[in-house]
């Protein structure tokens, strides 16, 4: 009897242990899929980018900032991207549009439409600053069909104070369209855009 119940025990245990073992292999396989997926995306991107900074010597060939809005608001997707070392070397939450809503979770729409409150996809340079209501912020400059109101809708790249720094489970706040970041990861763009001598791309793509 007694053995009956040791050898009950100890299956027991065994199933325990590779159930756990199990559980945390899915949970990294999961997780590369997701960095892979950000990864793969991005990589089309940068291949773009890179053609356009290699042909036009009026932008900067060695930093490019990307915003991915497959990513949820709530996580990291305004990359700051090395186009020398080929790596991500900063990053943040950004917000978008509150036209850019769908009600549907994971799902968001776009648009080129003045009053829309829409973000907008495609390239844009990044042009001087100026105080707004926000205080400091860039003018931005559509470079594709998508996003070539951008300048007369006042599309701006600005900080705003209820943007958190911290990634979180939830949606942050909406803009109006704007890319808008928190005010200490601002700081770390600005210093990047003030400190070159031709214009940054910023690409916003889903």
């Amino acid at each position: 009897m007694k053995k009956l119940v040791l050898i009950i025990i100890l299956v027991t245990i065994f199933c325990g242990f590779k159930f756990i073992s199990n559980t945390e292999n899915n949970l990294s396989k999961s997780k590369t899929t997701i960095d892979n997926s950000i990864e793969k995306r991005l990589a089309s991107h940068v291949s773009a980018v890179r053609e356009l900074t290699t042909k036009n010597s009026k932008y900067n060939d060695e930093i490019v900032f990307f915003v991915d809005m497959k990513i949820s608001s709530g996580k990291n997707r305004f990359f700051v991207y090395d186009l020398k070392e080929n790596k991500i070397i900063d990053k943040g939450l950004v917000a978008h549009g509150s036209g850019s809503e769908t009600g549907i979770e994971g799902k968001l729409k776009f648009s080129n439409i003045n009053n829309s409150l829409t973000t907008s996809l495609g390239k844009y340079y990044i042009g001087k600053s100026y105080n707004g209501q926000f205080g400091k912020a860039y003018k931005l400059y559509g470079l594709d069909k998508t996003n070539s109101n951008a300048y007369d809708r006042n599309i701006v790249l600005h900080k705003y104070s209820k943007v958190p720094y911290d990634e979180q489970l939830e949606s942050i706040c909406n803009s109006y369209g704007c890319p808008m970041v928190n005010e200490k990861y601002f700081e770390r763009i600005e210093s990047i855009v003030d400190n070159s001598e031709k214009n940054i791309i910023l690409e916003i793509y889903y």
